[in-house]
């Protein structure tokens, strides 16, 4: 951008630019020494650490570490782009900024265009409000939930059936509105306004310029939403709406969601939610993504748990995975089928919706997710079958770090777990154990482990059985024997795991879960069958048991007389480990 002005103008407009006055006029400074100082407009604090040096002319921030010139500052506070905070800078200045010969073009071509969306913007409002058959636009509006001051804040209008009502109010504009498509003309003789019977929405960049509008019908056109078409100002795989909205709400972006629809964006904000934004298409594409990370680096992509849905998610995955650096953050919310942001905030409110969103999943964890779907990853050829699917997507990872980490992902869910040389030759067959995966039978093989890790291999095959297990240690006052047990029970329970699938990507998609799990299986040597693995587990855990008791009562023997009862049961359980011995 800087390259359309030349810098020795820049250098010299910013040497006559006073940067306290500019600053302290939207903001509050308090002289402090040398500098003056304030709370920091770009993030949060209540102890100033914003500081402006006047004979550097810039300022600073120790908080955030916001810095730079006056140009700067009007971009990031005022959502400028480069050539704007510089013609602002020199409308108050007093001097003409000049421009090589395509910048200047492209500026003499876009100026009347702007003009003309902006005088359809108040077109469209004033028709909202004032429009003989305006009532169908705001009942939809109200039964939407939509307050005046959310209206007022999108801009949303009212485009009045007929095919001529914009045509006939736009004189002075009409060549400028034919040019951005908002007026059809057909041959040069007949002319009709695009946009009839509609709710609008203007589309606005980050400077706040409407640059396109979508409109939502409502009568019975088969298109329930239709947008302008582009032209020299708007390119749809280049903008997101709400994103104007989104900067003018908050002093910094920390994260954006990305939701499907117009209404959905607004509902949200609605309700306080106003960091969320909508792409202008069915797919998120490349161009959409590099736009939204340069205002956050943090984007949580909420999709309809729907199959067009489910789809969208895929493709937007797949357009981020060329795009991912160390210090991108992409995650994932798909709602409940049937449901859509608009309809889900205004049924459970911001805290229920906020929270969903702080439980949104990883990209990492996403992305095995979609692939593994249908596949079982107890049987080697869906391991296969994961793997082919996977690994051209991986190649596509920008992030070296991310991409290595996702390959060992891959590595732990598809490789055997079996180690063949503890398998002796004999008659194979198929049996389908308590988990419902089919297991490979063969000759069983006598290996000592300690009971409390063969209790643990239990739960690994099946983590079902967490519960009832804790519950056995507990209530058989056996923790000491079994604490690994004990805790990777709880480690079960608290994400909550069912399955062994899910316990698998739990521990591929976590790195602290993964140190967790191979620090507790680090010295097997031979992993047992499923089913093999539990009877051996509810064997130790029963036997313990006994002995436990067995132990209580000989104690209490000692100090005091055990009652008919309790010496039956003592005989019976001294009984029962000789046999086991």
């Amino acid at each position: 951008m800087a390259g359309m002005i030349p810098q020795p103008f820049i250098d010299s407009l910013l040497s006559r630019v006073d940067i306290v006055e500019l600053i302290s006029s939207r903001i509050r400074l308090k002289k402090a020494g040398g500098s003056y100082k304030a709370c920091c407009p770009f993030h949060d604090e209540k102890t100033p650490s914003f500081h402006v040096t006047p004979d550097k002319q810039l300022y600073y921030c120790f908080g955030c570490e916001a810095s730079g010139n006056a140009i700067n500052f009007l971009m990031a506070y005022e959502g400028r782009s480069f050539n704007e905070a510089v013609d602002e800078l020199a409308r108050t200045a007093g001097i003409e900024v000049p421009r090589d010969e395509q910048a200047q073009k492209f500026h003499d071509a876009s100026l009347p265009l702007l003009k003309a969306l902006e005088f359809a913007v108040g077109y469209y409002k004033q028709q909202l409000e004032q429009h003989p058959e305006r009532e169908s636009a705001q009942k939809y509006l109200d039964k939407r939930g939509l307050s005046s001051e959310i209206i007022n804040t999108y801009q949303l209008g009212f485009a009045p059936p007929g095919w001529n009502n914009l045509t006939h109010s736009c004189a002075s504009h009409i060549n400028a509105l034919i040019e951005t498509k908002l007026i059809n003309n057909e041959n040069g003789k007949s002319t009709y306004d695009l946009f009839r019977d509609r709710i609008m929405f203007p589309i606005r960049n980050t400077r706040g310029k409407t640059i396109a509008f979508g409109g939502r019908t409502l009568s019975n056109d088969k298109a329930k939403y239709i947008n302008s078409p582009e032209s020299t100002v708007f390119h749809k795989s280049n903008e997101v709406y709400g994103i104007y909205e989104a900067r003018k709400a908050n002093r910094s972006i920390e994260k954006l969601l990305v939701v499907e629809g117009y209404m959905d964006v607004i509902s949200l904000a609605q309700h306080g939610i106003t960091y969320s934004v909508a792409t202008l298409g069915t797919a998120t594409n490349e161009n959409n993504l590099r736009a939204l990370l340069k205002y956050s680096k943090q984007l949580i992509f909420c999709f309809d748990g729907d199959t067009p849905g489910l789809k969208a998610a895929h493709k937007a995955m797949h357009n981020c995975l060329p795009l991912i650096q160390d210090g991108i953050q992409i995650q994932f919310l798909l709602l409940p089928e049937g449901e859509d942001p608009d309809t889900l905030v205004r049924r459970e409110g911001k805290t229920a919706f906020e929270k969903r969103i702080a439980e949104s999943r990883p990209l990492s964890s996403f992305f095995f997710d979609v692939h593994s779907e249908g596949l079982n990853l107890e049987i080697p050829e869906h391991k296969g079958l994961l793997k082919n699917r996977v690994e051209p997507e991986i190649s596509l990872i920008a992030s070296p770090t991310i991409k290595g980490a996702i390959k060992d992902q891959l590595f732990k869910l598809t490789r055997n777990t079996f180690n063949k040389s503890n398998f002796k030759k004999g008659n194979y067959k198929q049996t389908q154990g308590e988990s419902g995966f089919y297991k490979r039978v063969t000759t069983p093989i006598t290996v000592k482990r300690k009971p409390d890790i063969s209790a643990c291999l239990a739960l690994y095959f099946y983590p079902n059985k967490a519960f009832e297990f804790k519950d056995q240690i507990e209530k058989g006052e056996i923790a000491a024997h079994f604490p690994a047990t004990l805790n990777f029970s709880h480690f079960i329970l608290s994400q909550p795991i069912k399955t062994n699938k899910e316990l698998l990507i739990s521990i591929a998609t976590d790195s602290d879960n993964q140190n967790y799990f191979y620090t507790l299986f680090d010295n097997i040597e031979f992993i047992p069958l499923a089913d093999d693995a539990l009877k051996e587990a509810q064997d130790t855990l029963h036997k313990a048991e006994k002995e436990e008791r067995r132990d209580s009562l000989l104690t209490k023997s000692h100090t005091q007389s055990l009652n008919s009862e309790e010496k039956e049961e003592l005989r019976t359980l001294s009984t029962s480990d000789e046999q086991d011995t």
